[in-house]
């Protein structure tokens, strides 16, 4: 006892020292803190929050001197503050991500567990994405960054969306190295709009999906095609390297119908075609998708005033049209209207030598091919 006592006199109360676990007990753990000298420590100060034992025999841990009367007693509860309170400053000086856990939604953020520390979440901070429900969060663990540290650590402001934010960055610098034309990739629609779709591939980046992209048919609208949420897979058509701007495809990942034309349709075949849009020389003609014909003006039955044609097959008027040419090269059909009353109808409109053309053969000409085109759409 006496000589316990005098190495006990070698330690002061309030002293730091430093030592190796050498032996757990049920209630104590014995330290090792030098020559033939041994304190005792609280296992319970040894856990973490959660209960779990955070040392084992062989570790080596710092300690502070609580009491030296038969025996060195030993307690980590100031040196652990004080140690962690040191590397939450040195992480937020130097910029360091650290480990929190969200314990609860509070008013206007969460309140975070660092270690043994306390810290606040401003709701803005806890993702790059609005957050809905903020029960989302509460009982994860996730890595912050201090964007503010005062009082010693007594205040601690910690932000999850700078943390992602940087690791965005690292992450987008990498993925732009392996978007170059004609790497295909996924990505998930994060807008629509009607000239296009953006195309979210990952760490922030987008590109742009444009309509005429989507499909070889003609598409009237990107909402008929795709809609926000939306997993699909592109083709990277153009990157702009000045501006990091690119343009995404879905058709190129199809056949072009182009490229089997001519095995497919010849010159005198006849085809049930769609009016797609009309122009003032004619009617486009969607033969099927992605392949379409020029009806000219010229071939439909004539009238007394210009352009009255086109009012015989507004876009989406089904009906029977024949090829008279074929340019695969140049992706062009021509197609004529058939009428099988054509040469009929032509012979009436025409008037006789010296003989003025009356109202009711103008009517004719005009909707012979009318009547037979809405005939036909019916049914369709």
């Amino acid at each position: 006892m006496f000589e316990a006592s005098e190495k006990a006199r070698r330690f002061e109360r309030g002293q730091t020292v430093e030592g190796i676990l050498v032996a757990f007990g049920p209630e104590v753990a014995f330290v090792s803190i030098g020559g033939k000298s041994e304190a005792q420590i609280d296992v319970a100060e040894l856990k973490d929050a959660d209960g779990a034992l955070e040392f084992a025999v062989g570790d080596r841990i710092q300690a502070r001197v609580v009491s030296t009367g038969g025996g060195i007693v030993l307690s980590r509860a100031g040196v652990r503050n004080a140690a962690t309170q040191r590397e939450l400053e040195e992480a937020f000086g130097a910029g360091l991500a650290v480990e929190g856990k969200v314990e609860k939604s509070v008013k206007g953020g969460y309140e975070v567990r660092i270690e043994r520390e306390r810290a606040f979440c401003p709701l803005s901070q806890i993702d790059i994405v609005r957050t809905v429900d903020p029960a989302v969060h509460e009982g994860k663990t996730y890595a912050f960054r201090i964007i503010e540290y005062k009082d010693g650590g007594k205040t601690l402001v910690v932000s999850r969306r700078k943390q992602l934010e940087e690791e965005q960055r690292a992450s987008a610098e990498v993925l732009r190295q392996s978007i170059v034309p004609g790497a295909v990739l996924t990505g998930r629609v994060a807008s629509v709009l009607d000239y296009g779709a953006f195309v979210d591939l990952g760490a922030g980046i987008q590109g742009l999906l444009h309509v005429s992209d989507m499909s070889w048919s003609r598409v009237p609208s990107a909402h008929a095609v795709v809609a926000v949420g939306d997993n699909i897979t592109v083709k990277v058509l153009r990157v702009d390297e000045a501006s990091g701007k690119m343009s995404l495809g879905t058709k190129q990942l199809l056949d072009d119908p182009w490229s089997t034309v001519t095995t497919r349709f010849a010159v005198g075949q006849v085809l049930t075609g769609r009016v797609t849009r009309l122009a003032a020389f004619g009617a486009f003609v969607e033969l099927e998708p992605g392949i379409e014909g020029l009806a000219h003006a010229s071939a439909f039955a004539p009238t007394s005033r210009s352009g009255e044609w086109a009012k015989s097959v507004p876009p989406g008027t089904g009906a029977p049209f024949e090829i008279v040419s074929i340019d695969a090269a140049q992706k062009r059909i021509g197609l004529k209207p058939v009428d099988e009353g054509s040469s009929r109808v032509r012979q009436q409109a025409e008037p006789s030598e010296g003989e003025p053309a009356t109202e009711t053969d103008s009517k004719v000409a005009i909707g012979s091919l009318a009547d037979k085109l809405r005939d036909a759409l019916q049914k369709r």
